[in-house]
């Protein structure tokens, strides 16, 4: 499994991101307030309409498992301590 969303063919479907659970308005005009978007987008137990491609994950626990769920924000969620560390790297070899 990759733990960057959107690289390759098994990647986290549920990440743990609002923006990303959310139906864009593009593709549903009805307005979402601030509680709908969590009662009736976050909360859904179905892939995020929007794809965070290029965000990593926290990854697996201890065991080695992964839970894809979005509600599951220490395995799931993408934040910069996740990617801070692969873009360091990656820049060092760049120069």
């Amino acid at each position: 499994m990759s733990y960057m969303v959107g690289f390759g063919t098994n990647y986290p479907q549920e990440v743990h991101h609002r923006g990303a659970s959310i139906v864009s308005i593009k593709k549903d005009k009805k307005i979402v307030g601030c509680q709908e978007g969590f009662d009736q987008w976050f909360n859904r137990k179905a892939p995020n309409p929007n794809v965070l491609v290029g965000a990593i994950v926290g990854g697996p626990d201890n065991s080695d498992q992964y839970n894809d769920s979005r509600d599951n924000y220490k395995q799931g969620e993408a934040a910069t301590a996740n990617s801070a560390p692969l873009v360091g790297v990656l820049a060092r070899l760049a120069s």
